[in-house]
């Protein structure tokens, strides 16, 4: 009788641990199935970034500011230099490899690579109302060893708030707007950049 009664509990007992197993991993099924979705979820509605690819793609950016050219490019180690500054009637153009410069065009570019679109506008027109049709800045990105730029955007005024700036993406029907120390910082780097390129010192091609 003892007997049959301890079978009987030890079938019980694995019976329980067998409820409590499948309970176990019924939970974490649904927790795994969950941070799935709030994954995508998360991916679905992340943030827009203005620049089409990572910085770390890219080989060049090159900032037309009224009618001169600033080229920052990427040697073949990675490392950031400033190209030069020329005008479109202009052929000598300066390399500065400076370290303290690199490292805060490296920095300064980085920082606009998570710049984040705020607001898009549907636009009708050239967008002269927000100033991207005869944009005194204009933002040109390159990826590595293409001489046809992978993406152009037109600089436009300060939005009311004064805390964003209307930029249009060449070929782009819409206006969005993105915070204007992003673009203040571009030229912050923009006038560094040319100040430490010594006079005088120009290569030809």
């Amino acid at each position: 009788m003892e007997a049959a009664l301890s079978v009987g509990r030890r079938r019980g007992l694995v019976a329980v641990w067998v409820v409590l197993a499948t309970l176990v991993l019924s939970i974490a099924a649904l927790e795994l199935h969950d941070r799935r979705h709030a994954s995508l979820r998360s991916s679905a509605a992340g943030p827009r970034f203005l620049l089409p690819v990572p910085v770390e793609q890219l080989g060049a950016l090159e900032i037309a500011d009224r009618g001169r050219l600033h080229r920052f490019e990427r040697d073949a180690t990675g490392t950031w230099f400033y190209h030069g500054v020329h005008t479109a009637a202009e052929t000598a153009h300066m390399h500065t490899p400076d370290p303290a410069l690199s490292a805060r065009i490296g920095q300064a570019l980085a920082a606009f690579g998570r710049t984040r679109v705020e607001r898009r506008f549907a636009v009708d027109g050239d967008g002269g109302a927000y100033g991207v049709a005869s944009p005194e800045l204009v933002v040109l990105v390159y990826r590595a060893n293409d001489s046809q730029p992978l993406a152009q955007y037109a600089i436009g005024g300060i939005a009311p708030d004064t805390a964003s700036r209307y930029v249009r993406r060449v070929g782009d029907s819409a206006v969005v707007t993105i915070a204007n120390y992003q673009i203040d910082n571009l030229q912050g780097l923009v006038r560094a950049a040319a100040a430490s390129a010594p006079r005088g010192s120009a290569e030809r091609r």
